[in-house]
């Protein structure tokens, strides 16, 4: 784990960290298809629908600050596809580039399995090379590449989704 980092489940006096660094991402173009900030109220029921028990939400922190976050998340909603979750990492700017989102990503395939998931997806732009290249270097593969289905600021973006089976 990276120097002086640990993690925890979300709580929800976490959220207003949780939600500035989503937010940082925006302005990117690189991360959300987000395209102006969200608020804190609007993202009540995402919070709660993340169960420790289910589709933790974590955050991880250095000297008492938040410095990112992932989530498991439901994968399209119906019960069929219950053992499968999307993944998300969010780190703030100064905590990129340090190792957190591998030790991150680690955890979570760890986890997985006693949450009763067998598959984890990401869905990330085709321009995201850094956060393809951390997929990738776990074991993801492509698959889905779904070409300009997204326009930010008038340009066509791909979405590619990563998979893994982890149990």
């Amino acid at each position: 784990m990276p120097d002086h980092f640990s993690y925890r489940v979300a709580n929800f006096d976490d959220l207003p960290a949780i939600v500035a660094i989503y937010n940082s991402t925006i302005a990117s173009r690189q991360v959300t298809a987000d395209t102006e900030p969200v608020t804190v109220e609007s993202r009540h029921q995402w919070f709660y629908d993340h169960t420790p028990e289910r589709r933790p939400l974590w955050v991880s922190e250095q000297d008492g600050q938040i410095t990112g976050w992932l989530s498991f998340s439901n994968f399209y909603g119906r019960p069929a596809y219950a053992g499968t979750a999307e993944l998300s990492i969010y780190l703030h700017e100064n905590a990129r580039g340090k190792g957190l989102g591998k030790h991150f990503l680690r955890l979570a395939i760890g986890h997985a399995p006693a949450i009763n998931v067998h598959t984890l997806l990401g869905f990330i732009f085709g321009h995201n090379t850094p956060s393809l290249k951390l997929f990738e270097n776990f074991g993801f593969g492509t698959w889905a590449h779904m070409p300009r289905v997204a326009t930010l600021d008038g340009i066509e973006r791909d979405l590619i989704i990563v998979g893994k089976r982890v149990a």
